[in-house]
């Protein structure tokens, strides 16, 4: 009892525990993002458009990347501090070392997988004859990385868990650094074109990982053993369960990416634009979305360890209160992400290059449509991630399918059919507003049901 009454997690003011964790959190997020606009950045000022829609066709495996480093970072951080706010300090230690075993297996899988089906992949991801060499090469280099990139975002989750979100924003920051000194040097400097990107990546995500397994070989709250590191079905079972949400909301961006990327290569050959310029202008515009979301996420992690905690220990007003405040900023944040898109669309994505006015043109109008209702697309991220938080994971898991795969997915596929290309940008608003609707009717009724405990 007497830790419950001390831990900071249970104790302090929820405004500045937010602060405290969520503000690390958004910047390592962000940074995170920032790989890859990087990579497009120099990229597209060296090879071009075609380089740029390389990285495009190679971003399925970036959010595969992601997805299975959130399912095994954040439904073991949620397993962790929920035991941990019901004192069960040996459970929250097995919880810990089982997350840390799957991320590193899986990431080592993954890169296996990859670098044995690489060509199918890069085109089941929509690489055309012009972009497919430069896809290989770029997704054949940063798959060495993948191990390093899922024990990253997936331990840094369990780094904020045990209480230290500022290293947990370090680990990351510093690899995106490296990054972004070796980029330039590496694709100008040694003249390595797209080959120097992908290694300038691969480098900073290795330090990272590196500053990671440091960290979590001295956790501070409890203590890892090598019985705790050992797979058990029931850890695992439970890690899953509660990281199911964000798992199925990235493989859905994942799966909507390569629909998207084909449906805009069909469409777009029937077009004015041709194939190519809808290809790269999407991939540049899901990076820069991904920024914005990046910062909902970062929101959404930093309330987990918060909200977790406080239902563990049936402090249900501080869960309210800290689920309702981040719902707040983030719909804030959203809403100034939307009048930059709206205002600025040819300013941003001239920071990748400078191509034909056919390309600014299409850029521009994907742009305003696709992310109009940018203003509400915080709430589905944090009140999914809030449901998994409380244990909830079926409600997290819905609320993670409802925009990507029940919604947007059957929309990009009806409604080019009937208003082409066009048909793909005005998918997204759509699925927004519903998405957004579901996620509202779901967290209110869930608050309401705590005044009944």
């Amino acid at each position: 009892m007497n830790e419950q009454k001390t831990n900071p997690l249970g104790t302090e003011k929820i405004s500045n525990l937010l602060l405290r964790f969520a503000i690390p959190s958004i910047i390592a997020m962000v940074v995170s993002a920032l790989y890859n606009m990087v990579d497009q950045f120099f990229i597209g000022r060296s090879v071009g458009m075609l380089g740029n829609a390389a990285t495009n066709v190679a971003f399925p495996l970036v959010i595969t990347c992601t997805a299975i480093a959130l399912m095994c970072g954040i439904g073991g951080a949620a397993n962790f501090n929920l035991c941990m706010g019901q004192q069960e300090k040996e459970e929250a230690a097995s919880f810990a070392g089982n997350a840390i075993t799957m991320l590193f297996s899986l990431g080592m899988i993954l890169c296996i997988i990859t670098r044995l089906f690489l060509k199918p992949m890069m085109i089941l991801f929509g690489a055309t004859s012009s972009v497919l060499d430069y896809s290989l090469i770029y997704t054949g280099i940063t798959s060495l990385g993948f191990p390093f990139l899922i024990l990253t975002t997936g331990g840094t989750n369990l780094v904020r868990a045990d209480g230290s979100p500022k290293f947990s924003m370090t680990c990351t920051l510093t690899g995106a650094i490296i990054n972004t000194i070796l980029d330039p040097t590496l694709i100008f400097g040694f003249h390595m074109g797209i080959a120097g990107a992908a290694w300038a990546t691969v480098i900073g995500q290795v330090v990272s990982g590196i500053m990671v397994i440091l960290y979590l070989r001295k956790f501070k709250t409890v203590k890892l053993t090598k019985e705790k590191l050992r797979p058990h079905p029931h850890y695992i079972g439970r890690i899953v369960s509660l990281g199911m949400a964000p798992f199925f909301n990235q493989v859905s961006m994942m799966v909507v990416q390569i629909v998207m990327n084909n449906v805009l290569i069909r469409y777009g050959a029937k077009s004015s634009y041709g194939s190519d310029i809808p290809l790269a202008c999407a991939g540049i515009i899901t990076k820069i979305n991904m920024i914005f979301f990046a910062i909902n996420i970062g929101i959404s992690q930093g309330l987990q360890p918060i909200i977790s905690y406080n239902y563990g220990a049936r402090k249900l007003d501080r869960v309210r209160e800290a689920y309702l405040k981040a719902a707040i900023s983030a719909t804030i944040i959203s809403t100034v992400s939307f009048i930059c898109f709206q205002l600025f669309p040819r300013q941003i994505i001239g920071i990748f290059g400078s191509e034909s006015e056919a390309y600014f043109r299409f850029a521009e109008k994907f742009f305003r449509i696709f992310l109009f209702c940018t203003f509400i697309n915080g709430l589905q991220p944090i009140t999914a991630n809030f449901f998994t938080a409380i244990g909830k994971a079926n409600r997290g898991i819905f609320l993670s399918l409802t925009r990507q795969v029940i919604f947007l997915l059957p929309l990009m596929i009806i409604l080019p059919i009937f208003f082409g290309i066009e048909g793909v940008m005005f998918s997204a608003p759509i699925a927004d507003g519903f998405a957004a609707v579901c996620a509202i009717t779901f967290a209110v009724k869930e608050l309401k049901s705590f005044q009944k405990l």
